[in-house]
């Protein structure tokens, strides 16, 4: 019988489109501008950041870098009469900018959830933790109040609040700051979403429940497979949980790598200027930590050409004149530098 198996080689295939990886949370040239000033402020610009499904990324910088006002752009949350939003926000395949009223109101929650940096004004005073995280899964969850419970209960048990039971029926200004923040974690989990946006969550808490927060948070995201997005303006808190770093600078993405590369290896003036400001084991005690000279740029007046320039030791003329583009460094590590030729040679910020 003759084999209807051919003589010809095989050939290597070209991945299809559909072998690549699409990324959960795809930014493309976000802008955003608040217009309800005597002038309007630019607090995001062309910004694209991609986050992988199961991935964390973390997002730093100084007070006023655009942070937390990207991470509020993914749920919609800049009031549309006071803001101008432009761009695209990609979340597993959904432009968050084109959802309606009725579309935004399943995805907050059911697909994207935020937790916010002071619990205490994020939860309703008038109402107990535990009825709170109910409401959030019934919205959500065709279930009978009662499942709902034991869900908010299971949920409790998993951030490790002490005596969950008991402490679902207490209200906000019952609980201590990292108890809030841990049912602020409950109440964001409530609805099963796929992306976590965290707001400084550990900001308003002291240093040993920062520790414990921090890797609570990074359990539940191992655990759960959720794609994470962290803001923060502590570089070490960033390196603690993130697989990848953006360092964002006046509303502009000016380095973006892996959170090991950023450490050893960090390519910006203002990342490395951010690194010697952190404590850390080669620091001498009784030494003083580098602080970066100047202020952040006033966002309704920003000046030309690079605007970390005024602030840069290595600043050229051309740099206050020419506003740089992203260059590639490698594979997965990008800055946006005139100066890079320079920067390589400085050596590692960490001996």
């Amino acid at each position: 019988m003759r084999s209807t198996v051919t003589d010809h080689p095989v050939r290597a295939q070209t991945p299809s489109l559909a072998d690549v990886e699409v990324p959960f949370v795809d930014i493309r040239n976000l802008n955003v501008t608040f217009t309800g000033g005597k002038k309007p402020a630019r607090a995001v610009a062309d910004l694209s950041l991609q986050v992988k499904r199961g991935e964390v990324v973390a997002l730093i910088g100084e007070s006023g870098s655009g942070k937390s006002v990207t991470l509020r752009s993914v749920l919609r949350l800049h009031p549309p009469r006071r803001s101008r939003v432009e761009g695209q926000i990609l979340v597993d395949g959904q432009d968050v900018l084109q959802l309606s009223a009725a579309d935004l109101s399943a995805f907050r929650g059911g697909v994207a959830s935020m937790i916010f940096q002071e619990p205490l004004l994020a939860l309703d005073p008038v109402y107990t933790v535990g009825d709170q995280i109910i409401e959030a899964i019934l919205r959500h969850e065709k279930i009978g109040k009662t499942a709902a419970r034991a869900r908010a209960l299971e949920l409790f048990e998993r951030v490790r609040i002490p005596s969950p039971a008991r402490r679902l029926d207490a209200y906000p200004h019952e609980m201590s700051g990292g108890m809030r923040q841990r049912a602020m974690i409950s109440l964001a989990l409530a609805s099963r979403p796929k992306l976590l946006l965290a707001d400084e969550p550990t900001t308003a808490l002291d240093a040993t429940v920062q520790i414990q927060i921090l890797l609570l948070l990074r359990e539940l995201q191992r655990e759960l497979g959720l794609s994470v997005i962290f803001v923060t303006h502590d570089i070490g808190a960033a390196v603690e949980v993130a697989d990848r770093i953006a360092v964002m600078y006046a509303g502009r993405i000016v380095e973006e790598g892996p959170a090991r590369t950023l450490l050893r290896s960090p390519r910006h003036p203002y990342t490395r200027a951010l690194l010697k400001s952190l404590a850390h084991g080669s620091v001498s005690k009784g030494s003083r930590l580098e602080t970066i000279a100047g202020s952040p740029p006033d966002l309704t007046a920003l000046p030309p050409g690079c605007v970390f320039a005024p602030r840069c030791s290595l600043a050229l003329e051309s740099c206050r004149e020419t506003l740089p583009d992203i260059t590639k460094l490698s594979i997965d590590h990008s800055a946006r530098c005139l100066r890079l030729d320079q920067t390589v040679t400085v050596g590692t910020v960490f001996a």
